[in-house]
């Protein structure tokens, strides 16, 4: 007896766009899900662009205009991989015409604008329509792994939290402007794009939120040459340069709530680190380090081994106890970066199949939110204490 399918309709077609369609023709065949899902149509604006990305990665046809997307019959899940400033718009109508939604991260680019997709999420729930924010690291079977392991009380009392998200691909001044590099798209530069993940990484794998916050923002590099095919108008400060109008880089400190505290780092000016995601836990029982460029290890120092066994060991997170590697590969064979989204569709459609609340929800993702504008509002304050 074949099982119901989903039809999936995705909004966005780029990078991220990319890496979703991988994982949406990936899921059904990696994993039991209680749903099928098809690859049923994508949207965007550039009717020969859309086509040749429908073509190239396997959706059955495209859109122009997402509203027309969210219409289709054969549509019920949309899949949100378009910058930040269109996110509410696409999410609340998805929502109202009770379609599952699933959102790339940041949520929103403001406070409020996440606060109405987390209220149409809530009301939308109330009828059966799931909704989840995408933050992929959470599914890399190391951060999930030092999640039970925190869980267990392996670490005892959380004291530190150090996380950093270290990238180098606008070190180049001469590198061109793009809409991540404008606050009206992206909402924020480095402090949305990566910081965001390590936020909700660190809240994610503690199992608690941070409470208040203290930081700063720089940007290094205040215009870029704008590219032909970019889109965006020249600043005044000549032709074919643009304003750089986010943060560069973001440095901030925090103390979470049930106590511990926490240092976080986010740059895209890391000279030589292409995408260095890390994680440190500090408690009284023992410690954890996570490198995303070594993704498939967790280092984990138990703190109750005998002094002269003392030391952190090296776990490699490829066991099929270990968590998603089971529907993988025999241990020893690692995963990958896409391997992330795969994951994290397996748990979206899991929770649509068993009527159930996926996580990280909107109100997750509004959660977040609001410790990115405290930040800001500390750095434009001149890194002075904000509440969360």
């Amino acid at each position: 007896m074949s099982k119901a399918e989903l039809g999936v309709g995705m909004v966005g077609y780029a990078f991220m766009g990319a890496v979703h369609s991988q994982a949406w023709r990936t899921v059904n065949h990696v994993f039991d899900l209680p749903v099928g899902v098809r690859l049923a149509a994508i949207a965007g604006r550039d009717p020969v662009a859309v086509k040749s990305a429908a073509e190239q990665h396997g959706w059955a046809a495209s859109e122009t205009d997402w509203q027309a997307l969210i219409a289709r019959d054969d549509v019920q899940i949309v899949d949100i991989c378009t910058p930040g400033d269109t996110h509410a718009a696409i999410a609340i109508a998805a929502l109202a015409a009770g379609k599952h939604v699933i959102c790339e991260k940041p949520l929103a680019n403001s406070v409020s604008e996440a606060a109405d997709m987390a209220a149409a999420a809530a009301d939308a729930a109330a009828r059966g329509v799931r909704s989840m924010v995408a933050f992929n690291y959470r599914r890399v079977p190391a951060l999930a792994y030092a999640r039970s392991l925190v869980a267990a009380g392996r670490i005892g009392t959380l004291h530190h939290v150090r996380a950093a998200y270290q990238q180098d691909w606008l070190v180049d001044p001469s590198a061109p402007l793009t809409w991540r590099m404008q606050k009206e798209r992206a909402g924020s530069g480095a402090l949305g794009d990566i910081a965001a993940h390590i936020v909700d990484a660190a809240q994610f794998v503690v199992g608690d939120v941070l409470s208040g916050v203290s930081g700063l923002l720089e940007t290094f590099v205040s215009s870029r040459p704008l590219s032909g095919g970019s889109g965006l108008s020249a600043a005044s400060g000549g032709a074919g340069v643009g304003d750089v109008t986010v943060d560069d880089a973001a440095v901030f400190f925090g103390r979470f709530a049930q106590g511990g505290i926490a240092t976080f780092e986010a740059t895209r000016f890391a000279t030589g680190r292409k995408n260095a995601m890390q994680l440190e836990i500090y408690g009284s029982d023992g410690g954890i380090r996570f490198d995303f460029e070594r993704m498939n290890e967790l280092l984990f120092f138990d703190g109750s081994s005998p002094d002269e066994e003392n030391g952190f060991r090296r776990v490699l997170v490829t066991e099929p106890t270990h968590p998603y590697l089971g529907a993988w590969w025999p241990p020893g064979h690692p995963l990958g970066y896409e391997h992330t989204f795969t994951h994290e569709l397996r748990d979206f459609v899991l929770a649509i199949g068993s009527d159930s609340d996926p996580s990280p929800s909107f109100a997750d993702g509004l959660q977040v939110q609001k410790v990115l504008e405290a930040v800001s509002l500390s750095a434009s304050r001149g890194s002075g204490w904000v509440e969360v």
